[in-house]
């Protein structure tokens, strides 16, 4: 039982339990936007009131067609937001760290093992090496 409440209190777990509250918030918020700002307006110009009441019946069945465009529409919004406000400035924050990452090491000319830039001496194969 200690090692689940171990796991259970690690900082991954509750990070992303938050991540999935915040999330679903957002989601709702996107919903909203969508629903209640963006098709009506998108609508506007076509001539409909609303994307949501559009919809294609096949016998008994009602298709609703148009709520699936304003999930279309919400997703490509999160996914856009997401990106963005994200992924994006993580891989720039990531390469940019990488980047000063390597120019803390360099390799030995002699055995070719990564060793730091202020060495004067290869841990592996003891050559004296030049000063950078």
């Amino acid at each position: 039982m200690s090692g689940f409440k171990k796991f259970l209190m690690q900082g991954n777990v509750i990070d992303l339990a938050v991540a999935v509250v915040i999330g679903a918030a957002f989601t709702s918020i996107v919903n909203s936007f969508v629903a209640d700002l963006l098709t009506p307006l998108i609508s506007a110009f076509g001539g409909l009131p609303d994307f949501s009441t559009l919809k294609m019946t096949v016998g008994e069945s009602n298709f609703m067609y148009g709520n699936f465009i304003n999930a279309i529409i919400s997703f490509l919004i999160i996914a856009a937001v997401v990106y963005f406000l994200i992924v994006k400035p993580y891989t720039h924050f990531k390469d940019r760290n990488a980047a000063a990452e390597e120019a803390k090491t360099r390799e030995c000319p002699e055995c070719l093992t990564e060793i730091p830039k202020a060495a004067t001496r290869c841990s592996a194969c003891t050559t004296t090496l030049s000063s950078v």
